[in-house]
């Protein structure tokens, strides 16, 4: 699994604060995502993640808040629990986060020529990834776009590109299962509802 970072925080900052659902984590995602892939597929008996990375920009602390540094330490705590590999690029607050693309990228490049994963799983919606999911194909390594749509209160809209969703051998919306009968618990179990996110995210449990 490879996870566009600041994507899936967008999510988690949608879930949490505008629809009460508690904080989205990686375990339940990627049991689901195993059991989702394994209904796609007829290779194996079971599919599992062998390997996991997060990809985000890292900016300095100089103007985050104390509430930012301690979300996102708890957040890469949540990452280190579920065997998710963080892999920041450093940035400046002029020049965004630039470079991050690539380097999920070559990331996920290195890993399906390793010929080790037979479903390379990219949570995201930029349609950059376009010549990844092609590059990945020739490999025979299988696709599957996972995102989330939704749109905010504040106007801002998460989605997949539709050139990337033309391209990828298997999509979905994690945002859909929550109203889709055979998915609905599924997608309950993949929020932490039991305390804050301060006081769960330090837990083995």
């Amino acid at each position: 699994m490879f996870y566009d970072g600041s994507f899936f925080v967008y999510a988690q900052r949608y879930y949490y604060h505008e629809r009460d659902f508690g904080w989205l984590v990686f375990q339940p995602l990627h049991t689901f995502i195993e059991a989702f892939i394994a209904q796609k597929e007829h290779g194996y008996t079971s599919y599992k993640v062998v390997y996991a990375a997060w990809h985000q920009g890292l900016f300095t602390s100089t103007k985050a808040t104390p509430e930012q540094l301690r979300i996102d330490r708890n957040r890469h705590h949540d990452l280190m629990h579920a065997g998710v590999e963080p892999k920041y690029l450093p940035m400046s607050q002029t020049r965004g986060e630039k470079g991050v693309d690539v380097a999920l990228a070559v990331d996920a490049l290195q890993v399906g020529l390793g010929n080790k994963i037979d479903v390379a799983v990219l949570v995201t919606g930029d349609g950059d990834f376009v010549p990844l999911v092609r590059a990945l194909n020739k490999q025979g390594v299988r696709v599957l776009g996972a995102y989330f749509e939704f749109q905010a209160k504040d106007g801002r809209e998460s989605f997949i590109n539709e050139r990337l969703l033309s391209v990828v051998n298997y999509a979905v919306d994690i945002n859909a299962l929550a109203n889709d009968k055979e998915y609905k618990q599924a997608f309950k179990s993949l929020f932490r509802k039991n305390g804050d996110f301060e006081k769960s995210s330090g837990s083995d449990s």
